[in-house]
């Protein structure tokens, strides 16, 4: 089912279905800045990632001496969420894990997902209660699609990213796995990133770097403009289809692919939250248009 939230600037339009945002614009305008879906290049929107973020090793792990198949960012963007609340400009969703997880995701959860719009903003909130008896393993993220360029009109390559006092961040790279194999350090000239498809020939850029808290993804003539605020993030993936796909993927993570010689034993993966029973983690971005 789809979902409507609104305000006197801004309207939103969620699924309960991986509770996923599908639609963001500005009241009065038709201009619309989430990607929508075309399956000849991308058929999903802005889907959650959790309870992984990026690719296991063999799409495997290992807990407590069992061996668990998963498959890329997880379960929970293909699960049907319940609504707990819904207002005017408000409406949050919950996942709980049940039969099915458990068998491939040993950990009782709940995951709370809210959409709250804040005059010229959407604010996006992640919420995880571990209900296992023992310590529970995650990672989550967002995977936000807009539409570049924005209008038809417009060119690709006459967009950029505004990073804000960003000279230079490590960068991870992907092999053909979807693997960490290797970072280094990348300069950011004048705190901006031109954009084309050249960019994504070997997959996501992929940066770690918690002084990246704020990127704006914007045209030559700055008329229209997507600013994401993820303050305490971690990790953060830019991501396209270099096959003419027109649209870009701005994703704050908690959370980051396996290494190349990854042991796959959850314990030792990278950037792993650990919660302890009844113990909450909450985190939130927002998308300013």
């Amino acid at each position: 089912m789809n979902y409507e939230i609104k305000n006197s600037f801004i309207k939103a339009k969620i699924k309960s279905f991986g509770a996923e945002l599908n639609s963001l614009q500005k009241v009065d305008e038709n201009l619309e800045y989430i990607w929508q879906g075309n399956p000849k290049y991308w058929n999903r929107h802005s889907p959650i990632l959790f309870p992984i973020v990026g690719r296991l090793k063999d799409d495997s792990y290992i807990y407590q001496n069992q061996k668990y198949n998963m498959t890329q960012h997880g379960f929970a963007r293909d699960k049907e969420f319940e609504v707990v609340k819904n207002e005017v400009d408000f409406i949050e969703f919950r996942l709980c894990s049940d039969e099915k997880t458990l068998e491939i995701y040993p950990f009782c959860f709940e995951l709370f997902i809210s959409y709250k719009l804040e005059k010229n903003s959407l604010v996006i909130a992640y919420k995880v209660i571990n209900k296992s008896l023992d310590k529970m393993l995650f990672s989550i993220g967002a995977h936000p699609a807009f539409n570049w360029p924005l209008e038809e009109d417009e060119k690709k390559e006459d967009y950029f990213l505004e990073f804000e006092n960003i000279n230079e961040c490590k960068r991870y790279f992907l092999n053909d796995k979807g693997l960490v194999y290797k970072s280094e350090d990348l300069k950011i000239i004048e705190n901006k990133m031109p954009l084309n498809e050249e960019l994504f020939k070997n997959d996501a850029l992929v940066f770690n770097d918690l002084n990246i808290k704020k990127l704006t993804l914007k045209n030559s003539n700055n008329q229209n403009f997507v600013k994401l605020n993820f303050v305490k993030f971690p990790y953060l993936g830019i991501w396209s289809k270099p096959s003419a796909a027109p649209f870009l993927c701005i994703e704050p993570w908690f959370g980051v692919a396996d290494v190349e010689n990854s042991t796959q034993n959850l314990k030792d993966k990278n950037a792993m939250i650990t919660l302890q029973k009844d113990e909450i983690f909450s985190c939130f971005y927002s998308i300013e248009i």
